[in-house]
């Protein structure tokens, strides 16, 4: 019998991703998105509920005709300077729609979810790298919905038994490395894609923000960790929950972090293309250094990441890019 799992957000970047990672391990994955900000092709490997988490009626229905045996949660807004403008719209669909999935799940006994969670729940990191103990003092609103969340599930754990894997990523990046899926945000914001597009010509230059921190080269520092590995971990923390009937919460990176001016060079390896960058200034609250310690990662769920240099993920990243752009090409011949 094939196991449904409900993937909240299953039509986004990582969602999408982990979708084909449980897929491949005989898992069906039962994705709802609302499509705000996730694409139709990118749900490939399972049926596509288009809805919210904040609907209890499309709940119901789902655990009603599937009845999943966990919950992978991504459905979040995520952009941190709109989190700062409008936070009603954050707390909103981050922390009362995510409520009403747990009580959803209270309502039809599904005992185990997954949550992705953010290294930016840490705010400005004491220490580089950071371990799972560190202080969470998040310094935006994006962060402290994820903050809460983290909370609210744990007490609906000593609460109502629901067991949990609290997953916190640091900065996701790369593309399927067989080309089916990748990164397509709108707006886009996310450093690697806005170089690769500077490289395609679809944009005249990438702005760095801030060249004068305290690190080697000046630019800021990142640890960025492949779309796949982030969607294995996930398929690790499934097991690891219906297995051990244990909840757990740990980083997911690598380990290691690039400047912004490294990934600009790495950027130009890969492509062979001159790529234009604006410096511009700090954009406020944003760490010099974030990078993960994952040791616990790779202890309770024996998770290790496969991409660790940085030009094997952009790779992937650039072929994804270029690949569209040859469909569009081909779209308006």
């Amino acid at each position: 019998m094939i196991e449904p799992v409900l993937i909240t957000g299953g039509a986004g970047y990582v969602g999408s991703h982990t979708c084909k990672a449980i897929a491949a391990m005989g898992y069906l994955p039962i994705s709802l998105d609302n499509l705000i900000y996730g694409h139709p092709w990118a749900v490939q490997w399972g049926p596509s509920i288009k809805g919210d988490i904040a609907d209890s009626l499309v709940l119901d229905q789902i655990f009603s005709d599937y009845r999943p045996k966990a919950v992978i949660h991504f459905a979040a807004y995520a952009y941190v300077g709109e989190s700062v403008e409008h936070p009603a719209k954050y707390y909103r669909n981050n922390v009362a729609g995510s409520i009403s999935l747990l009580e959803a799940m209270r309502r039809h006994g599904c005992k185990n979810i997954i949550f992705s969670s953010s290294c930016s729940t840490y705010g400005m990191p004491l220490q580089v790298p950071i371990p799972e103990n560190h202080p969470q003092i998040p310094i935006n609103p994006y962060g402290r919905t994820k903050l809460m969340m983290e909370q609210i599930i744990q007490d609906y754990g000593s609460a109502y038994g629901i067991r949990y894997a609290i997953l916190r990523y640091f900065n996701a990046a790369g593309a399927d490395p067989e080309g089916q899926i990748g990164e397509d945000h709108d707006p886009e914001t996310h450093l690697i894609p806005l170089l690769l597009q500077t490289a395609q010509g679809r944009r005249d230059y990438t702005e760095v923000y801030g060249t004068d921190y305290d690190t080697p080269d000046g630019t800021a520092i990142r640890d960025y960790i492949h779309v796949t590995d982030l969607a294995g971990a996930h398929l690790l923390a499934l097991k690891y929950l219906i297995q051990s009937g244990q909840s757990l919460c740990v980083n997911l990176g690598t380990g290691q972090g690039n400047s912004v001016m490294e990934v600009i060079q790495a950027v130009r390896q890969v492509t062979g293309k001159p790529v234009a960058y604006r410096p511009v200034g700090r954009r406020p609250g944003d760490p010099p250094a974030l990078v993960a310690k994952a040791d616990q990662a790779a202890s309770l769920l024996g998770w290790r990441p496969d991409f660790i240099d940085i030009r094997a993920t952009i790779t992937t990243a650039w072929n994804w890019h270029q690949s569209q752009l040859k469909k569009q090409g081909d779209h308006s011949d």
